[in-house]
């Protein structure tokens, strides 16, 4: 079963996303105009799929399977039109997707989606000649190893737009909710206003990183606790979702000056190396 997965943005989550679709089977074209990011991301999938051979979870023949399905562009002009899927990954701001929207929707998709994590579908469906075949797929990083799908049903998408996100979801090995479309949707809401009340609680001394993060995970059984989460992330993309969610709900999710300050300094987490936690080769420390 070969069709066609483009995936434009090629940051944490559209390689992800881009990793998992070559494992479902598709045929991947994973669009990035940055040419420092491009190449990063192919060092990166290429890094992955050595990690999934050592593993055992992966032979070395289906690992370079995965790797040829994969094409690097440079823009979403080299894609072939009318592709299965496309899903839009790029930095969580209104004008910049929109903007991306609307070219990835000149190819014709069978199914267009945006792994927005916090914006209204409805808003960025603005301008969409096929609102009807758009949808919020809101993937969690990291991509590979989260279940979930956040299917968010914005007021223009048909239902059978729906039922092949839930469809997908299914193909690509992950567990679908489908939710409502109001900013945030379920998991963000949640997720960051947990997030920056622990960011408050450091800027108060409440305790250190390490130990309200344990507090959540011993106390509340939570697999990783909100600062390291947040690590894993990014600061930024917490800040820019926070924003959002600020402007839709008012300030009881106003980003905390610590959050601000932090990314200011360009530490974002995981992916800078230095965030609540130092990282060294992917790795806590």
């Amino acid at each position: 079963m070969m069709s066609r997965f483009v995936v434009v943005g090629a940051g944490t989550m559209g390689l992800g996303i881009a990793y998992v679709a070559a494992g479902a089977g598709y045929r991947v074209e994973l669009v990035e105009v940055d040419p420092d990011r491009a190449a990063a991301a192919g060092a990166r999938l290429g890094e992955l799929w050595e990690r999934a051979v050592g593993r055992g979870r992966l032979t070395a023949h289906e690992a370079s399977a995965n790797r040829e399905r994969v094409r690097l562009l440079a823009s979403l002009a080299e894609a072939a039109p009318e592709p299965d899927v496309v899903v839009e990954a790029v930095p969580e701001r209104l004008d910049l997707k929109r903007a991306v929207l609307r070219e990835a929707a000149a190819l014709r998709p069978a199914l267009l989606g945006s792994n927005t994590s916090s914006i209204a579908i409805g808003e960025l469906a603005a301008g969409l000649d096929r609102p009807e075949r758009f949808v919020g797929l809101h993937f969690f990083n990291p991509v590979w190893a989260m279940a979930l799908l956040e299917v968010v049903v914005g007021p223009a998408t048909a239902p059978e737009t729906t039922a092949a996100a839930v469809a997908l979801a299914g193909r690509l090995g992950k567990d679908p909710v489908v939710v409502r479309d109001l900013p945030g949707f379920a998991t963000s809401r949640l997720g960051v206003t947990l997030g920056l009340e622990a960011i408050r609680m450091v800027a108060d001394g409440v305790a250190e990183p390490a130990d309200i993060d344990k507090a959540m995970v011993l106390g509340y059984r939570h697999p990783v606790g909100p600062l390291e989460l947040t690590d894993l992330v990014g600061l930024d993309v917490r800040l820019d979702i926070a924003r959002t969610l600020q402007a839709a709900y008012g300030d009881r999710f106003a980003p905390p000056p610590l959050l601000e300050e932090m990314v200011a300094q360009g530490r974002l987490g995981k992916k800078s190396g230095q965030g609540f936690y130092r990282w060294e080769a992917g790795e806590k420390r």
